[in-house]
């Protein structure tokens, strides 16, 4: 499933996003680890990485209905939104769970601030369909 762009009304990319990738070739194609972004209000982390072609699994098209897009918020937690009760019972399927466990399509930039996080190697999809 793709990335349905969000109808949220964002603002300028004012925000620095840092993202730091433990398999970059596996999400990139390239060999760089750590991708430095500007997002913008309203946008959440998953979009983000998507727009700049970090393609973090998201197997229910970034609905918070799957654990696929699970993700580690080390710095910056307080510039998004709070975790919701959906949210938490589906990261609580993830494999690794951590305090700083999320799920990057329900992480949602409310403020300007620094926000960084790794998005692990493991989390993969194992039954992702190729596009037709």
């Amino acid at each position: 499933m793709h990335l349905k762009h969000s109808d949220r009304p964002h603002g300028p990319d004012v925000v620095p996003v840092t993202f730091f990738l433990e398999d970059p070739e596996g999400l990139t194609g390239k060999a760089i680890k750590e991708w430095k972004l500007m997002g913008a209000t309203g946008e959440s982390l998953l979009e983000l990485a998507m727009e700049h072609g970090i393609n973090i699994e998201h197997a229910c098209g970034g609905v918070c209905a799957c654990s696929t897009c699970h993700v580690y918020i080390e710095d910056g937690a307080k510039n998004i939104s709070e975790s919701t009760e959906a949210e938490e019972d589906r990261v609580e399927e993830a494999p690794g769970l951590q305090r700083n466990s999320r799920l990057a399509c329900q992480c949602i930039i409310e403020k300007e601030g620094a926000i960084r996080l790794r998005v692990p190697a493991w989390n993969r999809n194992a039954v992702k369909e190729l596009p037709h």
